[in-house]
């Protein structure tokens, strides 16, 4: 059969299936789920489908909860579907290639180009880092890397613990360094490992007395990334391996970038040489991210879940709860996410705490409603006791109200906990307050300022 023939089969029996599915699931399920899922390439020699889901995620849940009905429905469309995976794509465009099944071994497989994309995540680009003072030198510097003119550097060394955005910007460098140089790459020219891999295939050549071909293959790199470095710590002969390494791609002109989780001198056990020539570069160093760097984290993820809606309330709860890393910030919104997702239940700041209660238990450190009212009492210059009385002057009782709205906000007390916390009110009387500052915090900029402030004075 001619390929155009086969191709718009193969269109016009997703079309078919996509309408069954809409039937048979309603519309709200198929939106949520299988709308942004869009035919890929077709093997006719395994007669495998590939479906294409915007997100990793996605395609988890898709081929988890639908991936036997997808198959099934394909068989019975009669096109030359045997089977279907349902894989993540960044753009998941309505494109469909066939891959002819005469073709030989080698014609079947991606072009260099997309093989050197395989190795990289698509999400974890510059365009989805989100920066401020915490990782701005270390994004700049980044970027710089993967440009067409050669770096002022190299290497480039990023620290910073565990979950702040390194494993990002190495992916990110490639990623870029590949939409920059992509003309005139061949595959391999771009080689991303960890130090455990690094070691693992170095001792693996070395067993099957193939130490050159290992050699040749990281040499050929023009952009090598390697992260988690501190791994190499006490291993001598992958340390000599890894520093003839270096120094021949540097030499070469070669682009190098390494992530560890602490800067050069304080790699124990770590050749001196190749602390040298690491400190020779760039050292970038990622920090702790600030509050509004991960409220402008889970602000861009809230985005990227559309239609989902999370709250600017639970924002703020993670955001503020969440401090030391942005993978368990991620993390717990995918968590959220999911669960409300799977649940078929709308996210609200209750649901947040339940759910995500262990997480914002073993956060640095909580915020508790002592805090909070000696907090809101000396912004408007009261007696901290007065959060406890009941006298009911504006003077006094809207600082009270404002501190029980905090309350809600920023810790996992109950309403009712809330209430004898405040000198034993009744949970009613803490919901009016959190309704009320909620109405008045968005028709009064002052208000808002003011919370702000109290805000900013208890996140430390």
């Amino acid at each position: 059969m001619p390929q155009d023939a086969s191709i718009e089969r193969v269109r016009s029996a997703w079309a078919t299936i996509r309408t069954g599915l809409r039937r048979d699931l309603g519309s709200r399920v198929f939106d949520q789920w299988l709308r942004g899922v869009a035919v890929g390439p077709l093997c006719t020699r395994t007669q495998t489908l590939d479906l294409l889901a915007p997100s990793a995620f996605v395609a988890s849940y898709v081929a988890s909860n639908y991936g036997q009905r997808l198959r099934l429905a394909w068989r019975a469309a009669n096109v030359g579907v045997a089977d279907v995976r349902i894989l993540r794509s960044a753009s998941a465009p309505e494109v469909l290639e066939v891959v002819p099944a005469e073709a030989d071994e080698s014609a079947t497989q991606p072009q260099p180009l997309a093989r050197i994309r395989n190795g990289f995540e698509p999400r974890h680009s510059f365009a989805t880092f989100v920066v401020d003072e915490s990782n701005a030198l270390a994004c700049s510097a980044a970027r710089a890397m993967a440009e067409k003119e050669a770096p002022a550097f190299n290497p480039l060394f990023i620290h910073g613990a565990t979950g702040l955005g390194k494993t990002h910007l190495l992916h990110a460098i490639a990623a870029r360094y590949q939409d920059v140089h992509g003309a005139s790459l061949r595959d391999g020219d771009i080689l991303y490992m960890t130090a455990e891999k690094f070691m693992t295939e170095f001792v693996t050549a070395i067993r099957a007395n193939d130490t050159m071909a290992f050699k040749a293959r990281l040499r050929a790199a023009r952009l090598l990334l390697i992260d988690d470095i501190q791994f190499i710590a006490g291993k001598g002969p992958t340390q000599e391996e890894f520093l003839h390494t270096v120094n021949a791609l540097v030499d070469s002109g070669a682009r190098i970038a390494i992530a560890a989780d602490r800067p050069p001198q304080q790699l124990g056990a770590v050749d001196p040489r190749i602390l040298s020539r690491l400190a020779g570069g760039l050292v970038a160093d990622v920090q702790q991210p600030s509050l509004n760097l991960r409220l402008a984290i889970l602000r861009a993820r809230r985005e990227r879940a559309a239609p989902i809606i999370v709250p600017e309330d639970v924002i703020e709860l993670l955001a503020r709860s969440i401090r030391a890393s942005v993978r368990e910030l991620e993390g717990a919104f995918n968590k959220l996410v999911a669960n409300a997702q799977l649940r078929d239940m709308p996210i609200t700041l209750e649901l947040a705490q339940g759910l995500l209660s262990d997480t914002l238990r073993a956060s640095n450190r909580r915020i508790t409603i002592d805090e909070i009212q000696r907090a809101c009492a000396a912004h408007y210059r009261i007696d901290a006791s007065e959060m406890r009385s009941r006298r009911r002057s504006v003077a006094i009782a809207r600082p009270r109200q404002i501190a029980m709205y905090l309350a809600k906000k920023l810790t996992p007390r109950s309403l009712p906990e809330i209430g004898r916390i405040f000198g034993g009110r009744d949970h009613t009387t803490v919901m009016h307050a959190v309704k009320r500052i909620e109405e008045m915090r968005s028709a009064n900029p002052d208000m808002d300022a003011d919370i702000r402030a109290i805000q900013q004075r208890l996140e430390i």
